[in-house]
């Protein structure tokens, strides 16, 4: 199978807008919104960190790490609500909540 060659900023952007979110650019990353929802989305690279605070957030990473990073916002018990989506090779994803 080949690599993903798409950045996964871009990714994230494509699936967001998919399922009807507007995605805007913030100093934080990525926002989404919809309707009355809006979601900080982190694209998680080498030396991203997690967010901290806020209320709802998504963070999108390749499929492999998916889990770990699930894994990880657990254990830390956040305060926000969260999903981790994998994007997977051939470009389809799967998605990790709490």
């Amino acid at each position: 199978m080949a690599a993903v060659s798409t950045p996964l900023d871009e990714q994230a952007r494509s699936i967001f807008d998919d399922i009807g979110y507007t995605v805007s650019r913030t100093d934080e990353g990525l926002r989404a919104a919809h309707k009355w929802r809006e979601v900080g989305v982190t694209v998680l690279e080498d030396g991203t960190a997690l967010p901290e605070s806020g209320e709802m957030h998504c963070i999108v990473t390749r499929a492999p790490e998916a889990p770990d990073v699930g894994d990880r916002l657990a254990r830390m018990d956040v305060g926000y609500d969260w999903a981790v989506i994998g994007v997977r090779e051939d470009g389809g994803y799967d998605v990790v909540r709490p």
